[in-house]
Formats: C-alpha cells, structure tokens, sequence
C-alpha cells in the first residue's frame, strides 16, 4: 500500500517543491546572465571570463554529472543512455546559444563548422556513463567508484580534447591549459560524483538494487 493524501511531511515540501525550484531558478539565472554579458561586452575580457566559467560549469553538469551518476549509482546501461541524449542536448543548446547551426565537418565559406567538436560532446558523455557503470558493477565501495569515476572522466575528457583537434573551428588546442579546462574539470566532477554516489548508496538509494540490470 503507497501512502495516502493525507502523509504529506517537511521533507516532501523541501526535496519535492523548494529543491528542484531552486535548481531550475539557478539554471534559468546563468542563462540570463549570459545572454546579458554577450549583449554588454561579448565575449571580451571579464564578460567573456564569466561567460566561459558558465558555460563550463554548464557543461560538466550536463555532459559528464549526471550520466556518471546514472552509471556508478544504476549501471553502464543508464550510464552510456544518458549520456548520449544528454551529450546530444547539449550539443544543441549550444549550437542555438551562439547561433552556430551548422555541424559540417569540413570548411566552407560563410559558416563556422564544429561537426566534431558537437559529436565529440555526444560520444564523449556517452563514453563517460557507460564507462564508469561497466567498471564499477553496482559496487557500492567508495574507492572501486572513485577509481571508475576518474578513469572514466579521463578517457572522456581527452576523447573530446582529440575531437576539438578535428574541427576546423577549433578553438582548443592540445596543450597544458587546454588539458586543465577539458580534462582536469572532467575528473574534479568525477571525483565530486562519486562522492554523491556513496551518499546515495548510505541513505538507500541506490537503483541498481531493485534491478538485475548490470
């Protein structure tokens, strides 16, 4: 028997109404702010910092939290979906944020082409929750997730990193900095993640346990 109409607790209005508020109100907030430090001062000097952060902080969540937290808390299944469809998102949010809306491989005239780096965001979101859910098995051992974690973000962020140095709009060359900014942020957030997945497993909620899906 689930419960009745009446067992409402403070807890139900907390994690079911006010934190999920919260999130999308923080997320419809950098968006604002974005489009209105493209508007003021483009992409040039602070504005263009605050812009990149964003942008940054946006993309992690997207392509590389929330489908390694698919994969180390359900399995490589959830994992490798979730990130494609979430990798396929972002890649096209981006290209409608700054009006880039052709995904050629190749140079022709009149258009910026960043055919690899959109696919390189898919595969490499795919690549990361599938990764990290085949390694780890439903393990709930911290340090078996930490390791799935960071081997997984490692080989997604140098994945994407190759397939920056693919596009002919490439912005990103293969080099210390670029390393740090596409690589070193992936593994932070995995570490970061799996730090949640193990809180997810104390307080019992991890899926793969009313599942036989490995």
């Amino acid at each position: 028997m689930g419960l009745n109409w009446k067992e409402w607790n403070r807890s139900d209005v907390l994690y079911a109404i006010i934190f999920p508020l919260l999130v999308v109100l923080v997320i419809a907030g950098l968006s604002v702010l974005t489009s209105y430090l493209m508007s003021s001062g483009g992409m040039s000097g602070s504005s263009g910092l605050i812009i990149g952060v964003i942008s940054e902080i946006e993309e992690v969540v997207i392509t590389v939290a929330v489908p390694l937290l698919l994969g180390l808390a359900w399995n490589r299944w959830a994992g490798g979906t979730s990130g494609f469809m979430l990798g396929t998102l972002w890649s096209m949010w981006y290209a409608v944020k700054y009006g880039l809306y052709t995904g050629s491989t190749f140079r022709a005239a009149g258009g910026i082409h960043l055919g690899p780096t959109l696919l390189g965001w898919v595969l490499s979101a795919m690549l990361i929750g599938y990764m990290a859910g085949a390694l780890n098995k439903g393990s709930e051992n911290f340090r078996r997730m930490l390791i799935a974690a960071v081997i997984s973000t490692t080989v997604g962020g140098f994945f994407l990193l190759g397939m920056f140095q693919l596009s002919p709009s490439n912005v990103t060359p293969f080099e210390l900095t670029s390393i740090a900014i596409t690589v070193l942020t992936r593994v932070a957030a995995g570490v970061i993640i799996a730090i949640i997945a193990k809180v997810f497993f104390w307080y019992g909620m991890g899926i793969h346990k009313h599942t036989n899906i490995s």
